[in-house]
């Protein structure tokens, strides 16, 4: 079926940023001695969980936790300035689907580093909106996100595309009953994808699912 809408996750579809969110977590918690796993810290965001999981499985208390945050979220900021966090194609993929489709983001990014990351990328200018981690209650993989964005719109799922690269943000896909195609993330490469309704390699191929040809 075609489609006319298109709600795009951020990091990992559209910047490439999940590589950096976790090791500013590793360093933050490399400061206090513990040391971050990433194939366990990759099963705790599927369910919704994070850095401090492994944290608190070590001891940490509440009070340091709340202080290395703060300092896991100035080591990001400062890889999202410095870092190349552009994915090629991006932006020619948006602007093809621009022809087809009225787009958005649901991002789980919170709204100061979704600011750092778009001061000057071309991305913004494709969407219609953009909801992000205070604008929803709860979190992917909870539904919500995705159910903002099609009230947002005044969507029918049947009409949506979710792009995703994650588990969580495609159980959320899944739990709100909108398809999701996952594209590829070396990252996120090993989560269980087996919900999706397409695996692509880059944005490029979503003219085809969109248009329901190829």
């Amino acid at each position: 079926m075609t489609k006319k809408f298109v709600l795009f996750d951020h990091d990992g579809v559209l910047v490439d940023t999940e590589f950096w969110y976790h090791r500013a977590g590793e360093r933050a918690l490399a400061d206090i001695g513990v040391s971050l796993d990433k194939d366990r810290y990759l099963r705790d965001m599927a369910r919704g969980l994070g850095t401090w999981a492994q944290a608190r499985a070590a001891g940490v208390g509440e009070e340091v936790i709340g202080r290395q945050r703060a300092v896991r979220d100035a080591y990001y900021r400062e890889y999202l300035r410095t870092e190349a966090i552009e994915i090629e194609g991006v932006v020619e993929a948006l602007a093809e689907l621009s022809k087809h489709v009225r787009m958005a983001i649901v991002t789980t990014a919170k709204r100061v580093d979704f600011e750092i990351i778009h001061e000057n990328r071309g991305i913004r200018r494709f969407m219609d909106f953009v909801l992000v981690r205070e604008d929803y209650e709860r979190a992917k993989p909870h539904p919500e996100p995705y159910l903002a964005g099609l009230k947002r719109f005044g969507a029918a799922r049947e009409e949506t595309l979710v792009v995703e690269d994650s588990a969580r943000g495609l159980s959320s896909a899944v739990a709100a009953g909108i398809e999701c195609a996952v594209v590829h993330n070396d990252f996120t490469a090993e989560d269980d994808f087996s919900g999706a309704a397409y695996r692509i390699g880059a944005l490029g191929e979503l003219r085809g699912i969109v248009l329901g040809v190829g």
